[in-house]
């Protein structure tokens, strides 16, 4: 891996302002031969915010991540970070990011605090300036037991947060994040959830790609949701669901609650749809429906507020698509 400047040694001065945005991408695009995988995407990311991308697979997640990045050269459009532009800067840039990718990169050979020894000297660091933050770095990511344990010692969420506190190492004001939680199981996805939040205290920014409705409802101030390589919507996670969702959701399923569509009851509801055995009714007024299915002993129903995850399905489809 090549070495980063350390920010304090570039030669490149940002003229980021306290006020300015961290991220600013206008009118992004990526084009594969005749497929436009990224078109005409623009978004920013203020101070100590987290906003979130969401969207099906093949959406444009993680080409938009990497072009961020420097990785992937865009096909058109501009993206400054930092004060700095991507390409021109991409090396100055990155020693003032920290990134989480969705695999494990890890060093399998090296400790705990090896791995974050070896990574800070990418960026430039002394070893000095590294020792001094690493006992900090492994008790945020609650590893201080692990510190002289290999990767291959460490449990799924043990590893994630190894990897997270590695992408601290250089005390970043910006971080990137594509799927930091999966495969976890639900203890270390909550622990993780901790650590972010302790991050945005702090200040820092996050840019945050999920496929978990739950988590991106409570990590991020705003939301991005990409489909086929446009921003199809863009705001806060509640204002989203009021703007685009009927308030009240019944779902009802067992035997004959599909032949419930095209009953009377659908008059109930402002929409309904069905997937696998279950069917959903979107209402403004949930009880004059649920007086209605009482009448239906054998059905099973469950009444809840509309969420995250009804706003995903509404504008990208319930449809399953495989990976792009």
């Amino acid at each position: 891996m090549q070495a980063m400047p350390h920010p304090a040694d570039s030669s490149i001065v940002s003229t980021q302002s306290a006020s300015a945005p961290l991220l600013e991408v206008a009118h992004l695009s990526k084009r594969y031969g005749s497929s436009l995988v990224v078109d005409d995407l623009s978004f920013a990311i203020a101070p100590g915010e987290c906003l979130g991308v969401i969207g099906p697979n093949g959406a444009g997640k993680t080409t938009s991540i990497r072009m961020c990045l420097g990785l992937t050269a865009p096909s058109g459009g501009s993206i400054r970070a930092l004060g700095l532009e991507m390409p021109r800067d991409a090396l100055t840039i990155k020693a003032q990011l920290g990134v989480v990718s969705q695999f494990d990169t890890l060093d399998p050979d090296f400790t705990c605090t090896e791995n974050l020894l070896v990574y800070g000297r990418y960026f430039g660091m002394q070893n000095a300036a590294i020792r001094e933050r690493i006992p900090r770095l492994l008790e945020f990511a609650a590893l201080s037991h692990k510190a002289d344990a290999k990767p291959s010692e460490l449990s799924g969420g043990m590893k994630r947060r190894l990897s997270l506190a590695r992408a601290l190492v250089n005390d970043p004001k910006l971080l990137i994040l594509d799927e930091p939680t999966t495969g976890l199981d639900p203890q270390a996805r909550h622990l993780m959830w901790e650590r972010l939040q302790v991050l945005l205290q702090q200040g820092k920014s996050i840019l945050l790609t999920t496929h978990f409705m739950d988590e991106a409802e409570r990590l991020c101030h705003r939301l991005l949701v990409l489909d086929h390589g446009h921003k199809i919507a863009e705001g806060k996670p509640r204002d989203l669901i009021a703007q685009h969702l009927e308030p009240d959701v019944v779902e009802v399923f067992g035997v004959g609650a599909l032949e419930l569509v095209n009953s009377p009851l659908q008059q109930l509801a402002a929409r309904v749809e069905t997937s696998g055995e279950t069917a959903f009714f979107y209402t403004q007024e949930a009880k004059p429906l649920l007086d209605a299915l009482a009448a239906y002993p054998g059905l099973r129903t469950l009444h809840r507020p509309a969420n995250l995850e009804d706003l995903f399905l509404k504008l990208t489809g319930r449809q399953i698509r495989e990976n792009a």
